[in-house]
């Protein structure tokens, strides 16, 4: 263990004691990952220094680096509030917001060949947005479509929740029958409002216009606004990558666990989603992220540090609590592909 001073750390550091403030208030617990983005808030609360794991490091793999989709959601954003408070927003611009993701996801070594590290979080739209723009121009490219169809799902996906600029209530971390019946309606109406607003927009395809309304069409007919059964191929791709995101950030949905969605995406596969698709998305899904503490079947707590390719829910382990509850302070490392009786039983907090 070793003391380092805030402004030196760099991210992905791991915590080796609770940090809590002046007055007691937990602020990470032990063992967690001090991600990039908690610097500055670490800074802001007037913390200066930190204990760290000493000579430990975590392989987090995610589809866009923090910094990049940080600015990619800042410059989405103001191009989209001013198209809906001022309608003078040059909406093209999400065209180049777009090339620029898939730039970024093709310069990553291996893209295709990577488990990726998806965390539940609280979102607003703009991240979503942008979120399922990176998993769906992966799971494009690793079906290998054309370049034009991977732009129009990429230019699509940030504007398909573009309706819901006009809804007023509140519908984060709620059920939709938590709704009232005119919430639920208005709701429901969101691709069309849309799409209402995107159809005069010569710049856009109509493959993209389609996307965003029909982004919540299930194969079954299930879903809404038109209860169809005919998808396009982009749509339905737009649909498992939405569904995903909109269960891990709470968006119109109960907010669940990582691994908990998976198993949603399962249930329905074949029925609700395209089962190609599906499986094409859950191939570089990591069903535990990296920072995740899990119990195992030996009754020990690990924290996930590292995915193991093609196999999504055998993670690589650092154990952080025996079996009798103590904190453990040397580095034991179990690589479930490695050590194959041992399993995970559980997520804890």
């Amino acid at each position: 263990m070793i003391v380092r001073k805030v402004e030196e750390l760099e991210g992905n550091e791991i915590l080796a004691r609770v940090l809590t403030t002046w007055d007691y208030q937990i602020v990470l617990p032990e063992g967690a990952v001090i991600r990039t983005e908690y610097i500055d808030k670490l800074k802001d609360l007037g913390i200066k220094e930190v204990c760290i794991c000493e000579g430990e490091e975590i392989h987090e793999s995610l589809i866009l680096k923090t910094d990049i989709e940080s600015s990619i959601k800042e410059k989405v954003k103001e191009i989209l509030e001013k198209h809906t408070y001022k309608h003078d927003g040059n909406l093209e611009e999400l065209s180049r917001a777009a090339d620029n993701i898939i730039n970024n996801i093709l310069e990553e070594e291996q893209v295709v060949e990577k488990v990726y590290d998806i965390k539940q979080r609280i979102a607003d739209v703009y991240e979503h947005s942008i979120s399922i723009c990176s998993l769906a121009i992966l799971t494009a490219l690793k079906m290998e479509l054309s370049a034009k169809s991977i732009h129009d799902i990429g230019v699509a996906c940030l504007l398909h929740d573009i309706g819901l600029r006009y809804q007023t209530y509140d519908y984060s971390d709620k059920n939709l029958d938590e709704l009232s019946g005119y919430e639920l309606s208005e709701y429901k109406k969101h691709p069309i409002y849309g799409y209402s607003a995107l159809k005069e927009e010569d710049w856009l395809s109509d493959t993209s216009k389609d996307i965003v309304l029909l982004h919540h069409e299930r194969i079954n007919g299930s879903g809404y606004p038109l209860k169809v059964r005919e998808i396009p191929l982009e749509c339905r791709i737009v649909s498992v990558c939405d569904a995903f995101d909109e269960l891990i950030c709470g968006i119109g949905c109960k907010r669940i666990k990582v691994y908990q969605a998976i198993e949603y995406m399962k249930f329905h596969r074949g029925k609700k989603f395209d089962s190609r698709v599906v499986d094409v998305f859950l191939n570089f899904t990591a069903v535990y992220p990296v920072g995740t503490h899990v119990l195992t079947s030996e009754g020990e707590i690990g924290m996930v540090v590292e995915q193991n390719k093609n196999f999504q829910d055998r993670p690589i382990l650092r154990i952080i609590q025996d079996r009798n509850g103590n904190s453990v302070k040397k580095e034991i490392i179990k690589d479930l592909m490695k050590v194959q009786n041992i399993f995970i039983e559980e997520v804890v907090s």
